[in-house]
């Protein structure tokens, strides 16, 4: 391979995991704004120079220069607010070093524990205690009340049962638009779980909009076959995203993080 092709290939890699990169971004930082600007400085740095991906392959080399920029400017994560986002922060400061971000690259990135490693600077070993460390904590520290919008039965109750083996209390499962806000009048949840593309055609993302108007903010996880409608960069993004067919472990991480937080920026933020 020539080195015109082998940076037309490098370009391609890294223009298919942007819309990943900025999730992590976002999910690490706190903050659509800030993570854009950091996974923006990545890309930048790497067209400065190819070498930092040296080692490893494109999509680990693109998540550990992220990570290492947002690392020297002191792992930020968005202060100054009041709220649910204050509340967020505060028990953001209790978890233990890397170990929310290694659980974020784990079950929502998919990366192994060596390419975790790698992007973070620790052992594989050091990089396992990390995610099993974070589990422990946000699952222990919160427990509440979690809607579901999915019209496929089957999905519907495995990630009910999925949700009630945590030891949160499901409020029931709506299939459209129209019975999801009706049941979250009726029991206001503290976490929504949602799919985009509903039973009658209509829109999950409609359906959380109309919730979030008639009840306020809460944090919301879509789990959907459809990521690419949301990570477009044209709006504000859902913090937690879960991609179809997706795994045990990614929706516990994210229902944990979410009611950890209290707080997820909305499609409203």
């Amino acid at each position: 391979m020539n080195d015109a092709t082998q940076k037309t290939s490098i370009s391609d890699e890294l223009g298919a995991n942007i819309p990943y990169l900025r999730r992590f971004a976002r999910a690490m930082t706190g903050s659509q704004t800030s993570g854009d600007t950091f996974a923006a400085a990545a890309l930048e740095a790497i067209l400065v120079d190819r070498s930092v991906l040296d080692g490893v392959d494109t999509k680990t080399g693109l998540f550990r220069v992220l990570y290492g920029i947002w690392a020297s400017a002191g792992a930020p994560v968005e202060e100054g607010e009041s709220g649910p986002r204050a509340k967020a922060q505060r028990h953001l400061a209790s978890l233990t070093n890397n170990s929310r971000e290694a659980l974020l690259l784990h079950t929502i990135e998919g990366f192994s524990h060596g390419e975790i490693a790698k992007i973070i600077g620790v052992d594989e070993a050091e990089a396992d205690e990390l995610i099993q460390i974070a589990h422990r904590e946000m699952a222990d520290s919160t427990s509440g009340s979690v809607m579901i919008i999915e019209d496929e039965a089957i999905i519907a109750m495995d990630i009910e049962s999925i949700v009630a083996e945590m030891g949160h209390r499901v409020t029931g499962i709506a299939r459209t638009r129209e019975e999801a806000v009706k049941l979250g009048k009726a029991d206001v949840p503290d976490l929504i779980l949602a799919d985009i593309q509903l039973a009658d055609n209509s829109s999950g993302i409609d359906a959380v909009n109309d919730l979030l108007n008639e009840l306020g903010m809460r944090p919301v996880i879509f789990i959907t076959a459809f990521p690419e409608r949301l990570l477009t960069g044209d709006k504000p993004e859902p913090a937690f995203l879960i991609s179809k067919p997706y795994s045990v472990d990614q929706v516990v991480s994210a229902v944990s993080q979410a009611m950890f937080f209290s707080s997820t920026e909305t499609l409203n933020a």
